[in-house]
Parts: C-alpha cells; sequence; structure tokens
C-alpha cells in the first residue's frame, strides 16, 4: 500500500488545442484533507473527473488508494466518495429514497442498508427531513445530502468538488462543520475551491493550481509564511500614491499586490519605513502573488 490516498504525476490532459491539466502534481496523504485551490479554468475540475475515470489523461501516473487509474478505476471508485459540483439528485424521491438507491449501488449490503441511511442522516443532520421530497429542501440541505449519500458505503477517501459552491455564508459555515467532522474521524478528503476562506480554514495542505499546474504545495500558513511574510501594508490612496508605494516597495525587494484603491505591501514585518493599515497576511495574498488572479 502506497503511503498516499492519491498521487498524480505527470499528469496531462488535453482537449483539442487546450491543455486543461499540464504535468500536475498532486498528493493526498491519508487522513488529510487537501485543498485543490485555483480559479476558473486552472484544471480543477478535469482533475476531479480524472479521478473518477470519466476523463482520461493523456500522460502521467495516477494512482487513487492504490489502485492504478484508469485501468483499475471501478476498484478505486468502490472505496472512495464522491460529492459532484452541480447537484444531481433526484427530486421526484424523498431524501431517503436517493440514499437508498444509492446504498443498492454502492453495494451495500441488503441488511444494512438501514443502518447505512440512519448513520449517514445523521452525520448530514437531516434525520428528520427523512421523508421530504428532495425539491423540498434548502440549497445546504440538498448539499448535505450529496455528501451524505457519499458517505453510505464508508468510503476511506471522500472527493469534494466545489462543495459550497453558490451558497450564503451562514450555510457555507455548515458544510465546513460536517467536512470538519469527517476530518476528523480519518477520512481522507480531496476538495477543489476556489474559496480562499474556505481552504484555509479546512486544509492540512493545500495545492495551488495556475493552467494546469501546481505553483505552490504545503500547509496553508507555512505558504503564507513562505510567500507573504506574517504581516502585510495596506496602503490607500489615488493612483499615483499606489504606483509610488509599489516603487518604494520594489526598491526594498518587497512584493505588492494592488486591490482597487490600496496596494498590499508584504513582507514588510515591524518596518515602518511606509505608513499603513498594518494587517495580518493571509492565504489570498499568497494566491494573488502566485496566480495573478483574484478569486471572485
Amino acid at each position: 500500500m502506497t503511503d498516499a490516498a492519491i498521487r498524480l504525476r505527470g499528469v496531462v490532459k488535453r482537449f483539442g488545442s487546450l491543455t486543461a491539466v499540464d504535468g500536475l502534481d498532486l498528493e493526498v496523504p491519508y487522513g488529510t484533507c487537501v485543498g485543490l485551490l485555483g480559479p476558473n479554468g486552472a484544471g480543477k475540475s478535469t482533475t476531479m473527473k480524472m479521478l473518477t475515470a470519466q476523463v482520461v489523461a493523456d500522460e502521467g501516473v495516477i494512482e487513487v488508494l492504490g489502485h492504478r487509474l484508469p485501468g483499475d478505476s471501478k476498484q478505486a471508485r468502490a472505496e472512495m466518495g464522491v460529492v459532484p459540483q452541480l447537484d444531481n439528485l433526484d427530486v421526484s424521491l424523498t431524501v431517503e429514497q436517493n440514499l437508498r438507491v444509492f446504498a443498492h449501488l454502492y453495494r451495500v449490503p441488503k441488511g444494512e442498508r438501514r443502518a447505512a441511511i440512519d448513520r449517514t442522516l445523521e452525520i448530514a443532520n437531516l434525520a428528520e427531513r427523512r421523508t421530504a421530497k428532495v425539491d423540498e429542501l434548502s440549497g445546504g440541505m440538498r448539499r448535505r445530502l450529496l455528501i451524505a449519500r457519499a458517505l453510505l458505503h464508508r468510503p476511506r477517501l471522500l472527493l469534494l468538488d466545489e462543495p459550497t459552491v453558490g451558497l450564503d455564508p451562514q450555510v457555507r459555515q455548515e458544510l465546513w462543520a460536517l467536512i470538519d467532522r469527517l476530518r476528523s474521524e480519518g477520512v481522507s478528503i480531496l476538495m477543489s475551491t476556489h474559496y480562499i476562506e474556505e481552504a484555509e480554514r479546512l486544509c492540512d495542505l493545500v495545492t495551488i493550481v495556475s493552467h494546469g499546474r501546481a505553483v505552490a504545495v504545503g500547509p496553508p500558513q507555512d505558504l503564507i509564511a513562505e510567500h507573504a511574510g506574517g504581516e502585510a501594508l495596506e496602503v490607500y490612496g489615488s493612483p499615483a500614491r499606489l504606483a509610488e508605494v509599489e516603487a518604494q516597495a520594489r526598491r526594498r525587494g518587497w512584493r505588492t499586490r494592488r486591490t482597487g484603491t490600496s496596494v498590499a505591501v508584504l513582507h514588510a514585518d515591524g518596518d515602518h519605513a511606509l505608513d499603513g493599515e498594518r494587517r495580518a497576511a493571509n492565504l489570498e495574498d499568497v494566491f494573488v502573488l502566485l496566480t495573478g488572479e483574484e478569486i471572485a
């Protein structure tokens, strides 16, 4: 057995003239939550589809739970749970009926299906809604049901593709608590996201991707310390003032990022040569420095 639930080495996927994934290396150690962080079009969803063998890589090596893909994809899929970005629940069925269908598809033994459904409803905090039709549920409840569905067969690995996209901040917090619980129980998790706070809050390791390549890998706080320092200086002013600040920062060897009417000066810890509002550096600073893109 390998020491990682997921291992990608030099993976490439092309769609005609478009290279969606370009030599990607990615690793998910057992028992960790790893965030695949990047802007739209960075190759996150294509990577998720390759891990479930919906898409076959053109080059490179993909191993999931010790199985080589795509050859051993059936064995790998039997041991993983998948939460898709798009809601594909059957709205004509109740919550419990949706789970019953997938308990059968996941080959949960007949005598264990009721217990599996009860267990996952409890995990997702949906026990009181088991007889409700899916189209009666809120967006957050439907997301929780998608996660419950993926947990029916007690998977060793959970793939979450943009799990909180389109949800209100309050509902997102509920989903974070559920993901936190799964991580604490030892489930290995790969989560693609473009929410900075989500990656910083939930993930043991983050892989930042840009144009299909990994541009940084590590624990969120380590990436912040390496690329942005402990403190950032936020300077506000006119375009001329901001250009002057950027020039001063370059002369001192500091990196900057422009955000609207302000410039954030990074690695300026303890230096008071510039006036501005001091704040802790964060993963968003790192993301913008490394990809050159703001996250929507």
